[in-house]
């Protein structure tokens, strides 16, 4: 793939039409995205309460395929993608030696011999030259195919209904983190149950020359039921509701799995070796360095990425997100803080007990707020009872 000039950020097969929506749009990771249309705050609460349309293709797409195509991704991952049967899809990472992410990916297995990998639009290049280089020794071809796919998301309580008349893929069958081929509109897609937004949804990956056929069908199928364009303002407050993380802002090459709480996703029981092991393994035994939380603002007052977090005036720990969230009404926060202060805040926030020890250095104000259990938001069949 031709890196594209940095002064020219690249466009999606769906700009014309973001335009034609009014949308606002910014420079991100290299592309031109839609950062909203009208509000992101409605655009938020759409997708709560109906559907909403997002626009997905800055993403990466990179096949790994060939008769050592799992042996090479058991390497060159965290996870075990050899254990996986045509069809899935899971969610690991890639790191570094030491163990610090390059990137959070999901991987789709679409046959015996073939993966689909999907990075963040950044990391792109990273995770192609990694992937390229723990290969080697392995019968296995790498591709960037970012520029052969459109992918677009529909997510929300509605999704479901509002995509099963224009497909030919029984939706009801369509288990969570699985992938399967058919036809949306008339155009052929792979199908998705996948999403970052807490709710349930959908991705379609296309042909890029299908991508408007496709977004004006779901558009035309959804207005009656609330469906609406949403932008990249939206997606970020979702998933900081839904407690999921970013990279470059929970996760990065100074972060381990296991520091954001998901050495759940690191496999040091599967055969052989992968990129990482042993400084993984030892982070897996060490005491955390450091813990992720979830901080609600006792102020209107946002706490934001690196501002300090506070324990009896005296840092502890660094936001990584931050937003008003439209579903809870206040200010939210992720955060990393000392193993101590998480301890402690979290046994207060179970008593009941006042927690005017913690604070946010808001532009040199420390503003009080409270640990809140991560994530912030659970769909309603999700919520614990």
């Amino acid at each position: 793939m031709t890196t594209p000039d940095a002064a020219k950020p690249r466009s999606t097969p769906l700009r014309a039409v973001h335009e034609q929506l009014g949308a606002s749009m910014t420079e991100f990771a290299g592309w031109l995205m839609p950062l909203r249309y009208r509000s992101e705050t409605a655009e938020h609460q759409a997708v709560r309460s109906s559907a909403g349309l997002f626009d997905l293709s800055h993403m990466g797409e990179i096949v790994v395929a060939g008769p050592g195509a799992a042996a090479a991704l058991d390497y060159a991952l965290v996870g075990q993608p050899s254990s996986m049967t045509p069809g899935r899809a899971r969610y690991t990472m890639i790191c570094a030696a030491d163990g610090g992410v390059l990137d959070d990916l999901i991987v789709y297995r679409l046959g015996d011999a073939e993966f689909l990998v999907v990075a963040n639009a950044a990391n792109t290049a990273v995770v192609d030259s990694a992937l390229r280089e723990r290969a080697d020794g392995h019968d296995a071809r790498i591709t960037d195919q970012t520029d052969d796919y459109a992918l677009i998301a529909i997510q929300g309580p509605a999704a479901a209904a509002i995509l099963g008349p224009l497909t030919d893929i029984a939706l009801d069958g369509v288990k969570y983190y699985t992938s399967h081929r058919g036809t949306v509109a008339g155009r052929e897609i792979l199908l998705a149950r996948t999403g970052y937004t807490g709710e349930d949804g959908f991705e379609l990956f296309s042909q890029p020359g299908d991508a408007e056929h496709i977004w004006l069908a779901l558009s035309a199928a959804g207005a009656m039921a609330g469906l609406v364009p949403a932008g990249l303002a939206a997606r970020d407050t979702l998933r900081l509701e839904a407690g999921m993380p970013l990279y470059g802002n929970e996760l990065g090459p100074d972060t381990t799995p296991f520091d954001a709480g998901l050495g759940r996703v690191v496999k040091l029981d599967k055969p052989g070796d992968f990129v990482g092991r042993d400084a993984l393994a030892a982070a897996a035994q060490a005491p955390p360095r450091r813990v992720l939380v979830g901080l609600r603002s006792g102020t209107r007052r946002v706490p934001r990425h690196g501002y300090p977090v506070l324990w009896d005036g005296q840092p502890c720990g660094t936001v990584t997100s931050g937003a008003p969230s439209p579903t809870l009404g206040v200010p939210i926060a992720m955060a990393y803080v000392e193993p101590e202060v998480a301890a402690e805040t979290g046994a207060a926030a179970e008593t009941g007990a006042p927690e005017s020890r913690l604070a946010v250095d808001i532009r040199g104000r420390a503003e009080p707020a409270r640990m809140n259990p991560l994530p912030f938001y659970h769909r309603i069949h999700d919520r614990p009872r």
